[in-house]
């Protein structure tokens, strides 16, 4: 269990830069220590508290009220599997089922190599992809079974440098066809999201 480290606490500091006040940038620093340990530990939540100037019980707070911040050791790829009506009408059970048989885990469970977890989850806002699944909150839809099988299988050969370890969520933007954007003629899929490029503005 560690605190922050040097490299990570730089990136902490950039993020607190973009916030008048300093303990707005709680969340994406859970999100950062996440990333560094797979999970956000003890110390992490006790530097962090240091940093922002509030108490390490505001911290564990806020960590254990979010389902996405881990409180213990997780897998480095986390499976979420959404079980909403949409998907649920479109297989997910099954899904579940065949995940637990392929990854040779229940539901909740970790991998004995510590590379995925498996959870079934609430709906995941895609109910038009359904079923649908994030790993480590990436997106993947409409998956079948010999797809999960494939995603796992490419994640196992290190062929997915998209899907990184520990993804941090504020990292992540759903993806959409342009031709069911309406309003939209093209995205520039390499541009910055909005909000980054504002914040970089006002530094």
């Amino acid at each position: 269990m560690s605190r922050l480290t040097e490299d990570t606490l730089r990136i902490a500091n950039d993020i607190i830069d973009r916030y008048p006040i300093r303990k707005s940038a709680l969340i994406p620093l859970l999100h950062l220590a996440q990333e560094q340990e797979g999970w956000v530990t003890d110390e992490a939540m006790s530097h962090i508290a240091e940093i922002i100037g509030i108490t390490a019980a505001e911290v564990l707070g806020t960590c254990s009220f979010y389902e996405m911040f881990k409180r213990q050791p997780n897998g480095e790829y986390q499976v979420n599997i959404c079980h909403g009506i949409s998907c649920h009408l479109l297989g997910a059970e099954e899904l579940i089922h065949h995940a637990e048989e392929t990854l040779g885990i229940r539901e909740g469970e970790t991998t004995n190599d510590g590379k995925f977890s498996l959870e079934g989850v609430e709906c995941i806002a895609a109910c038009t992809e359904a079923p649908c699944m994030q790993i480590n909150y990436r997106y993947q839809n409409q998956v079948s079974e010999s797809q999960f099988d494939d995603l796992v299988q490419q994640i196992r050969d290190g062929e997915r440098s998209d899907i990184p370890k520990h993804g941090a969520l504020a990292k992540i933007r759903q993806e959409m066809s342009t031709e069911r954007i309406a309003g939209f003629e093209s995205i520039d899929e390499s541009a910055e999201p909005v909000w980054l490029k504002r914040n970089g503005e006002a530094k």
